[in-house]
Formats: structure tokens, C-alpha cells, sequence
């Protein structure tokens, strides 16, 4: 527990926010996004962690404002959704002591749930379903490596029939949910490894988990 006084809270509040902000706005604008969204939720997590919901909805709402104002109000949505309410979800979630695979099932859907959503932002800005376009071009990919395998003889010719769009459809959505999966739980390990050292650990990780890094460890 951490003793709680208007000030402290306020100023922790300001500080993730502009940590975050700050942490968006070098990952965009330097091409880092796929190596640091691991550690993008962290700091709005971690306002949740130590001071509550009204706190962390506080940070949200700094560090939206913070980015509309640095970058836009479009790209300070991209960061709202997911990362922002990754954020959130994980301080919920880690201060209530839910275990790990409850946390990352509820983050994954929620991140799975954003990433559509952002692709309808998307269509909406550009005119132009870019949720059909993208299956439709996957299709044509797939059934063009068909093709292939096909004139080499590892395939009969029976396998050119039409590639059937709507499995397309639930590969892709399978495809970005056990993504999801996979990019929460790192999430999660960077949390368990980082905000235990702030003095604000997360619930403890599976048995494997800790088996793996005491293993890493010894050697």
C-alpha cells in the first residue's frame, strides 16, 4: 500500500501521462512501435496499480490530451485503442490479483476487439472497406501459392477451386487473436519483471513461468 495524498497522486498521475506520451510519440515517429508496444500499456497500468480507477481514467485522459495536442487527434486515437485501454484493463485486472490467464484472455479479446476497430477507422477515413480489401487480397495470395503448388505436382489439380472467402475471413480473425494472446503475455512478463522492482508487483505468473526463468537463471 502507498500512502495516499492529493498531491502525490496528482503529480504520479502527470508523470505516467507524459511518460507514455512521450513513450508513443518516439515509438510513431521513429519506427519503434513493434519493439516497444510491449511496454505501452505499462505506465497507465501502473497509475491503476498504485491509485485506483479514478487515477488511472485521470492518466487516460492526460495523456489523450497530451497526444491530440503533440500529434493529432487521429494518432492519439491509434494510441486510445488499444494501448490506452490495454492500460486500463491491465491495471484493473492486476489490482483486483486476477491470475494471469484471466488477465490475458480479457486483454487479448479487448486488443482483438481494438484492432477492428481501428481498421474501421481506417475505412471511415479513407472511404474504402479495407476489412473486405485485405481478406480479398489474402485470398488472391493464397490461391496464387496454390497455383504453384499445383504446376509442381505437390497439389491436385482439384485445389484451384475458389478460395473460399469467409475462411479467409476466420483465419485472419483467428490469426490476430492468438496474436493477441501471444503480445499480452509479454506483456505480462514485462510487468511481472519491471513494476515488482517499482514496488508494485502484478500477481504472480504460472508455475512453467517461473520454472523457465529460474532455469534461465542457474545458468
Amino acid at each position: 500500500p502507498h500512502p495516499s495524498s492529493p498531491p502525490l497522486v496528482l503529480v504520479e498521475t502527470a508523470f505516467f501521462a507524459s511518460t507514455t506520451s512521450l513513450l508513443w510519440l518516439a515509438s510513431y515517429y521513429l519506427s519503434l512501435i513493434a519493439w516497444m508496444r510491449v511496454i505501452l500499456p505499462l505506465p497507465l497500468a501502473l497509475i491503476y496499480l498504485r491509485w485506483g480507477r479514478r487515477a488511472g481514467i485521470v492518466g487516460l485522459v492526460v495523456t489523450a490530451l497530451l497526444l491530440s495536442i503533440l500529434m493529432g487527434p487521429y494518432l492519439s486515437l491509434l494510441f486510445l485503442i488499444p494501448y490506452g485501454l490495454l492500460g486500463m484493463q491491465l491495471g484493473a485486472t492486476w489490482k483486483y490479483r486476477m491470475n494471469w490467464a484471466g488477465s490475458i484472455t480479457t486483454g487479448a479479446i479487448l486488443a482483438s476487439l481494438s484492432f477492428f476497430v481501428r481498421v474501421w477507422l481506417l475505412s471511415v477515413f479513407l472511404g474504402e472497406d479495407l476489412w473486405v480489401y485485405l481478406t480479398s487480397r489474402l485470398a488472391d495470395f493464397i490461391q496464387w501459392i496454390v497455383s504453384i503448388l499445383v504446376s509442381w505436382g505437390w497439389l491436385g489439380v482439384g485445389a484451384l477451386g475458389e478460395v473460399n472467402l469467409v475462411w479467409v475471413q476466420t483465419l485472419t480473425v483467428g490469426t490476430v487473436l492468438l496474436s493477441d494472446f501471444v503480445y499480452l503475455f509479454t506483456v505480462h512478463l514485462a510487468g511481472w519483471l519491471l513494476l515488482e522492482r517499482l514496488g508494485n508487483p502484478i500477481p504472480e505468473p504460472p508455475e512453467w513461468v517461473k520454472i523457465i526463468f529460474d532455469e534461465e537463471a542457474g545458468q
